[in-house]
This record gives C-alpha cells, structure tokens and sequence, in this order.
C-alpha cells in the first residue's frame, strides 16, 4: 500500500466531518432562544454592560490534552509530508521499468476517487455511532480546539499550528501557475481535513477550498478545470442576505455583544458624529448611511444626541440607508423582509427626537438640504471594489461635500503582496483567519445558528469580485482619500476613551491602537490588525 493511502487513513480520523460528509439540513426560520426578540427594548446594553467577557472562563475550552496535541501533530505530520518535495529514487539493481513507491507528496497518486475507497478508515465519530450516516447533532456536539485569544502572542506565535494556511497558499499558487496535478492533489488533502463545524483550521480550509473552486476556471480556463476534480464542500448555511430576517436580526446584534469587529469602529463613528454636533449650533443632522451595520448602529447615535450639553441637540435627523452595489461587500447586503425603519423610529419618538429615513438605491439618488449638517458613514463597503469602482464612489461621496466622512475599512497591515491572484488570495486567508479565530474566542468554541450565518458571510471575502482589488492597509486609503479631495481630522480624546472603554468588555486578544497624531484608529487582534476607523473633511 502507498504512503498516500496510509496519509488519508489518518486524515479520516483527526478531522471534524468533512464538507462532503456533511449533511444539509434547512436552517430553522428563528433559534428557540430569540423568541420574543425586540433589538430596540434594550438599545445600548452591549455598550455599558459590566460583565467582561474575557473575564469568563475558558478553561473547558482550551485544546491543552492529550487527544487535541495528538491530533495537533497527526495534522502536522501530514500536512509536512504534503508539502515536502519528493525523495530521490533510491539507487536499485532492477530494471529501469520497475516503479519506485510513490510518496504523498506525489501528485500522480492522489486519486480523486480515493474518498470514497472503502479501504478508507472511518472517522472516531462514524465509529462511535455505528457506522451510520453523520447528522447535525454529530456536528453540534463536537468540541472547538483552540485558545483563549488573550495570549496576545501575535500572528507568528501560532503560525506552526495553522495548518490549513500550509495547504490553501501552496494550493492557490498551483492554480494560478497551471499546475493541476499538483493542485489537484493539495484540493484532494484539503477536501478530507475542510469542515465548517471544526476548530478555525477546520473551518478556513473548507471557505479556503470553496473559494478556490470558484476561482479555478478563471485561472485555468474552463476546459482545464473541468478536469480537475474538486471535492464538494458545500456551505450548509444560507447566504447572508438570504436569511431567515429574525435570524439575521439576532446574529447581527449578537455579533455587537461578543465580538467589537463592527462593535468598535460603529461607537467611534457615533462619538465622533456626536462631537461634531456638540461643537455646532444645533442645525438638522444628515447621516448617510453607506455601512454594514443595518440599523444596529443607530439606536446608540441617536440616544447620545439627547444627552448633548447646552440644549444643543439637533432639532431634527434625517438617515440615508444607501443600497449595496453589484459588487456588494462582505455583510452589506440584507435579505428581504428585513427592515430595521419601524423599530428605529418607535424608538426616537421614545426619546423625543425627530427622525426621518429614506432609502437610496445609490448615492446618484442622494442629495442634501440647505441649512443641514451631512455627515457620511462609508465603513467596509470600498474593501472588495476595483479601483474604478472606489474613486468613483470617493468622487460621488466628495461631490457632496459632506462636513465629516468615517471611513472604517479592514486593515491587510501595510504588507504589500507580489500582485498575483495567489498573492491577493493570502492576504484575504489572513484576515479570514482573524475573524474564524476571533468568532471562536467571541462565542466560547460553542457553534450556533448566529456564528454560522456569520462566518458564512465573513467566507465570502475570499472570492472577491475583482481579483486584482487588493486588501489594503490604512496608508493605502490615506493615500487615497487624498487624491479624492479629503483631509484626515483626528478623533477627539472622548471618542477614543468610549472606544477604548467598549474594548474591555470582550475578549482580551482585542487591543485598539489610536495613531500617535490621534488620527485613525486601529483595531487588532492578537497584536495583528484587524481594521482602522478615519475621520475626514473636505480639503
């Protein structure tokens, strides 16, 4: 028997299920748990919570056994024999026709069809129930591997144990290189470790190996990648903006409370919003609204309005929900039936304050009002856009000469990648990786409905529109904004003491990095960036 054989024996029993063992079952139109939901009986609760997340226990959830090590290194066992070139022949006496036996790293072994061999060895979990087929609640009760994010230890403290980087990276090269028997064979190794319901290893090979599916024809051209065998891995989750709108109304506002990755640059926009009106005799506010947030950022701007000193809060507010464009960015979109506007204004009229809302199909259609203060939110929606596309959006958003524009965006660190399609592949899979490693530490390893539709929206990130948009760092955008007509204004001390204030409330791998000028603010995880939040003004 082949090395290649013995390699996906092992695979078979250190894994989660994988994605074409999985089953799909229909999402439940509301988790048990959401009854009675009302976002806005409790508006802020996120934000002045007492309780510190961190400060839970995590103990039950740590992977220091013995089985998670054993397993650790059994991936690693494989995954280094994968990638290591192939050993010279060695010197023989026989014919020259006699065949060496071929080692794992050899593309000519890995059959596609070798999933299925029946001399595959079951999985742990497939042994323990008997040998029948996996259900969801096989998937449910399988523990994260992983640690507690406040290590603080940076990217390359856990860069050995992530392993499915090791495969995704190499597997994207091949496929823009034409080499297909080699990616067929790091697809195929993939295929047997990818699950959705894993630890984040598990979890980025199987959104790395969808997207890399997606990306194959493109690269190879279609007759080629016909002949490539992918294995199917499947997301068993709906599409974002295809959500169940309950469902998608409690994972957004579940996500504020554990994770500040839209948490933190949405309370800096609202403190600096409010900033601004304090500073200014009270006049309509305008915000348009070119976000991620669908509504949840608002109930907080609008109740800190009220509290403004000296009487000074606007006699009226005016909110702008532009539509998400054809080439819509990671969480913009939301589904049909969703509409946050009857809460929303229930809500100010509780607090007194005058609110009106509209919505845009695009910023053609937004126009601005004599007399009124416009402030633009323009946070993660430019990311995955091609060039064109985002100066247009700058020139349009400059055309409007707004008094204050927040730019939160995610942050890729200032690393300048090759320019390849491999290249701009490897710097989506790190930010991916960050989020995946974030959301187990947010949700304490346990799965869920609300984790699963995010981080099913968080994978599409990695089949970006436009292959050639880069995920940038800040100065990229700083250069940017500048071209387009803006100059950066600083957070005001209050604002960056609110943020900060949020921040230790989660996780405790989560730090904030104002910039030494107070200009844009940093979000990182694990020492790593994450995103930024900017202020700007016409120039």
């Amino acid at each position: 028997m082949s090395m290649h054989i013995s390699c996906c024996d092992e695979l078979a029993c250190m894994k989660p299920m994988s994605c074409h063992e999985q089953d799909h079952p229909e999402l439940a139109a509301a988790a048990s748990n959401n009854a009675g939901f009302d976002w806005l009986e409790d508006t802020i609760s996120f934000l002045t919570a007492d309780a510190d997340i961190a400060s839970g226990g995590y103990g039950w959830w740590s992977s220091n056994t013995p089985a998670a090590a054993a397993q650790q290194d059994d991936i690693g066992s494989v995954v280094a024999q994968t990638l290591s070139p192939p050993a010279p022949p060695l010197p023989t006496t026989s014919s020259p026709l006699t065949h060496a036996s071929p080692s794992i790293a050899s593309p000519a072994v890995s059959s596609p069809s070798e999933p299925s061999s029946s001399k595959k060895r079951k999985s742990p979990a497939h042994r323990a129930s008997g040998g029948h087929g996996h259900s969801s609640s096989n998937q449910r009760r399988r523990g994260e591997h992983g640690k507690k994010g406040g290590g603080g230890g940076g990217a390359g403290s856990d860069r050995d144990t992530r392993w499915a980087e090791q495969l995704l990276n190499p597997c994207a090269a091949a496929v823009e290189a034409g080499n297909l028997s080699r990616a067929q064979h790091l697809l195929y190794v993939l295929g047997e470790l990818a699950s959705f319901s894993g630890d984040a290893n598990h979890r980025l090979a199987a959104h790395g190996l969808r997207a890399l599916a997606g990306r194959l024809p493109a690269a190879v051209g279609a007759a080629a990648a016909a002949s490539v065998r992918v294995p199917p891995c499947e997301c068993p989750t709906p599409a974002f903006a295809a959500a169940e709108p309950r469902l998608f109304r409690a994972s957004l506002i579940k996500f504020h409370e554990v994770s500040p990755w839209f948490a933190l640059p949405n309370a800096l926009a609202n403190a600096a919003i409010a900033a601004a009106s304090a500073a200014a005799e009270p006049r309509p506010l305008h915000v348009m609204d070119l976000g991620v947030s669908h509504g949840v950022q608002w109930p907080t701007l609008l109740e800190s309005l009220t509290r403004l000193p000296g009487g000074r809060a606007p006699p009226s507010v005016r909110l702008t929900v532009v539509g998400a464009t054809t080439s819509a960015a990671a969480f913009a979109a939301s589904p049909p039936g969703y509409d946050f506007s009857p809460h929303l204004l229930r809500y100010a009229k509780s607090i007194n304050l005058q609110l009106a809302i509209a919505r845009a199909a695009s910023l053609d259609s937004v126009y601005g009002v004599a007399g009124e203060a416009l402030v633009v939110c323009l946070q993660f929606r430019l990311g995955h856009a091609g060039a064109d596309e985002r100066a247009e959006t700058l020139r349009k958003v400059r055309g409007l000469n707004p008094e204050l524009l927040v730019l939160s965006e995610l942050d890729a660190g200032g690393g300048v990648h090759d320019g390849t399609a491999a290249g701009e592949f490897a710097a989506r899979l790190e930010l991916l990786w960050r989020f995946l490693e974030s959301t187990s530490a947010a949700f304490k390893g346990r799965d869920g409905e609300e984790r699963r539709l995010l981080e099913a929206e968080a994978g599409t990130s990695m089949a970006a529109p436009d292959a050639t948009a880069p995920a940038e760092g800040r100065e990229a955008w700083r250069e940017r904004m500048a071209a387009a007509g803006f100059e950066e204004a600083a957070f005001g001390d209050e604002a960056v003491e609110t943020a900060r204030s949020l921040l230790r409330k989660y996780d405790g791998g989560w730090e904030m990095s104002p910039a030494a000028s107070g200009a844009a603010v940093a979000l990182r995880w694990k020492g790593q960036p994450v995103s930024f939040c900017s202020l700007w003004r016409p120039a």
